[in-house]
């Protein structure tokens, strides 16, 4: 994902602390990681998906970004987990 800038929402930094992901995991992710959904309609900002494996753990972050400024904000972070995602961490379960 190309970004001007990065910034991580209140919640992706609490939630990044307790699930011990380090920012530069995060840039890393974003970075290098692929995009498995889109979501065009958020707000304020349209928003992505981004999965990557990192030390062995499937983790997903979702990235909004303000087009105009080329801001991108983190707006959380997990561990992608078997309960909620097929195998390949990419599909979600029905």
């Amino acid at each position: 994902m190309d970004c001007l800038s990065l910034t991580t929402s209140l919640h992706a930094f609490r939630r990044m602390i307790s699930r011990k992901i380090s920012p530069e995991q995060v840039k890393e992710i974003i970075q290098t990681g692929e995009i498995i959904r889109t979501y065009p309609n958020d707000k304020p900002y349209p928003s992505i998906l981004i999965y990557k494996t990192v030390n062995k753990q499937p983790i997903h972050i979702v990235v909004a970004k303000n087009e105009t400024t080329g801001t991108c904000i983190v707006v959380t972070v997990y561990e992608a987990g078997e309960e909620f995602w097929e195998p390949d961490f990419k599909t979600k379960r029905k």
